[in-house]
């Protein structure tokens, strides 16, 4: 059964422009908002029952400061801030190679740089719109039906209306990208890494840090982001040349694999395997990007992970979300021809995003060397960062200049 909350579309909205976004995770709800100061009616779709609730931590960096500074949520997500003090990286026997500064390692912009549990951002963004924007949660879309008024959309519960614009904001295997473009393979870029992550009791002791173990073309980490918690995020990450398509559709086959892949590894990873075997919120998934030559369709119109999807080897997946929705809300104040304003949209963040991609490469070095020869080399890194200051954050972080936002009259 559908759950419903926030407004509905009834005469006071009579005169609105209707945008319909699918998706509630950050990058639906940012959109949410400013669509709505700027004067929309906005409808927020969303397949799971509630607004989900934890998840790894995410990051929040240059650009994307600023922009949930102008939202009012900076110093809620200040107080949520996880403030790691130090990432440990071990050997394949478990010994020490390097522990440091989790600011030396991904670079920061004078402290000003976030990192929280995703789901505290989720919650603050719902929070923030639910009493001005209608949520329909447990639902899903089914069909975009496009002409020259709007969009006719057919939803997974059998309800059916209709919207001047429709943003697709529903993740990495968006269904709203597949719909409008085609399938998923035309735009993947795989990176060559599968990863399962997963939580498991800490019993190791771990405070507000992470343990991160290597062998060449393989890491486990165990990530505690409190004091004293009674759960670790844990993670395992392989190279595979090719992405491993069964096992993507087959919970059971995910198991098998990571349990074969790490058979005979040392340190804590063989109970991290069995740990996985138990997990009931296991996230299975590739590291790879979304690469498009244009993001909107008509009426139709991609936002955050599900148009240019960064992969985690960035950190910048969220940011780019965050900045994205406020820009693509933007474009659509300062046009009102939907057209005009998506290619103002792609024009203003296209070069943006390319950047924050391109950091990608250095994240799988700095983190799932492959060789022998490159896990040296990123170990001789790390024991140099002891002696060296935080490095600066890298210019991607804050490449994009928000423009003042204005509502359209």
């Amino acid at each position: 059964m559908t759950t419903r909350t926030g407004l509905t579309a009834d005469a006071g909205t009579t005169g609105k422009r209707r945008v319909l976004i699918s998706g509630a995770g950050i990058a639906g709800p940012a959109l949410a908002y400013w669509l709505h100061r700027a004067g929309y009616a906005v409808t927020v779709v969303e397949k799971a029952a509630a607004p989900r609730h934890g998840g790894y931590p995410i990051d929040i960096r240059g650009t994307a400061t600023e922009v949930v500074r102008r939202m009012g949520i900076l110093p809620r997500l200040r107080d949520a801030h996880i403030d790691s003090r130090r990432f440990t990286f071990l050997d394949a026997d478990g010994s020490e190679v390097a522990s440091v500064d989790p600011r030396a390692l991904a670079g920061g912009a004078g402290g000003q740089d976030l990192e929280v549990r995703r789901g505290d951002l989720a919650a603050l963004l719902h929070t923030l719109v639910r009493d001005d924007v209608e949520f329909l949660f447990d639902d899903s879309v089914d069909t975009l039906d496009q002409h020259a008024q709007g969009v006719d959309v057919t939803f997974r519960s059998g309800r059916r209306d209709t919207f001047d614009l429709v943003a697709g904001a529903d993740g990495m295997h968006s269904h709203t990208r597949e719909s409008l473009f085609g399938p998923e393979e035309q735009f993947h870029r795989y990176l060559g890494y599968c990863f399962a992550v997963f939580t498991m009791p800490n019993t190791f002791g771990l405070s507000r840090e992470l343990v991160m173990w290597n062998t060449p073309g393989k890491a486990a980490a165990l990530y505690a982001v409190g004091d004293d918690d009674e759960e670790l995020h844990a993670v395992l990450n392989f190279h595979q040349p090719e992405p491993p398509s069964e096992a993507l559709r087959d919970p059971g086959a995910q198991r098998d694999l990571a349990a074969t892949v790490f058979a005979g590894a040392g340190w804590k990873v063989p109970g991290m395997a069995g740990a996985l075997r138990e997990a009931d919120d296991l996230f299975f998934d590739t590291a790879a990007q979304i690469r498009m030559p244009r993001w909107s369709s008509g009426r139709v119109v991609l936002v955050g992970d599900a148009a240019y999807a960064p992969s985690f080897l960035t950190g910048q997946g969220t940011s780019l979300a965050l900045a994205g929705a406020y820009m693509l809300a933007h474009a659509l104040t300062a046009h009102r021809d939907h057209t005009e304003a998506f290619a103002a949209y792609e024009s203003g963040v296209r070069e943006f995003a390319a950047m924050n991609q391109a950091l990608a490469g250095k994240g799988a070095a700095r983190l799932f060397p492959t060789t022998a020869r490159a896990l040296e080399q990123r170990n001789t890194m790390l024991r140099e960062l002891l002696t060296l200051p935080a490095a600066p954050a890298p210019p991607a972080h804050s490449a994009l200049v928000l423009p003042e936002f204005a509502p359209v009259p």
